[in-house]
């Protein structure tokens, strides 16, 4: 499992690596990569991953209920997508900066309201997903780090994509992480404390 972990760690040190030879943005790292979203990288590949991911962790939310560890971990992921896609909305609006795709300089910043680069809404989706499985499972079964793999595969592909600059993921991973973490850190996860106890008791208790 320490390979895992340095590979994760190799690789998410390359997204903040430039390879150009004119870079910006607030770390320098910031340039734009040649277009290639086919394949793996498609564009199709990104969307499923993100409305399944939704679909999976809400599903298994108010399947399992919150009395079991797993269920409980569910509804904490559930929580950190809910409040990150919320945070991540609000600040693309404060700072509204142009793609890759729209303009070649990582410094345009405040423009349109259509500009919504930073951060990486996705990336910050996918990575509070996955951040309440590894923290609560990360001494038992060390293989969940492995779920880290899923917020550097959108990382670069929404990069690849010209969608988003190297600090627009940072800083989606970042966001995403945080709230992860925070929602980790609770006994009763949120969505618990104020639904009915009919939802969040769980389906399979009921058939």
């Amino acid at each position: 499992m320490g390979k895992i972990k340095q590979i994760i760690v190799k690789a998410i040190l390359l997204l903040s690596i430039s390879f150009a030879a004119q870079a910006g943005g607030p770390l320098g790292i910031d340039h734009q990569l040649t277009r290639a979203d086919t394949g793996i990288w498609s564009r199709n590949n990104q969307l499923f991953l993100q409305y399944s991911s939704a679909i999976i962790v809400i599903g298994e939310s108010l399947w399992l209920g919150s009395d079991t560890r797993l269920g409980k971990t569910f509804w904490k992921s559930t929580d950190s997508m809910i409040m990150t896609a919320v945070g991540s909305a609000a600040t693309k609006e404060v700072f509204r900066r142009e793609r890759p795709n729209k303009s070649n300089d990582p410094n345009a910043w405040f423009k349109s309201s259509s500009d919504k680069s930073f951060p990486s809404g996705e990336v910050a989706h996918i990575t509070a997903i996955a951040t309440p499985f590894i923290a609560e499972y990360k001494n038992d079964n060390p293989f969940v780090w492995s779920l880290a793999v899923l917020p550097i595969y959108d990382g670069i592909a929404r990069m690849k994509s010209q969608a988003h600059w190297q600090t627009d993921v940072l800083a989606g991973v970042a966001i995403g992480a945080g709230i992860g973490l925070y929602n980790s850190s609770r006994d009763t996860p949120f969505s618990v404390a104020v639904l009915p106890n009919a939802i969040t008791i769980g389906f399979n208790k009921k058939f």
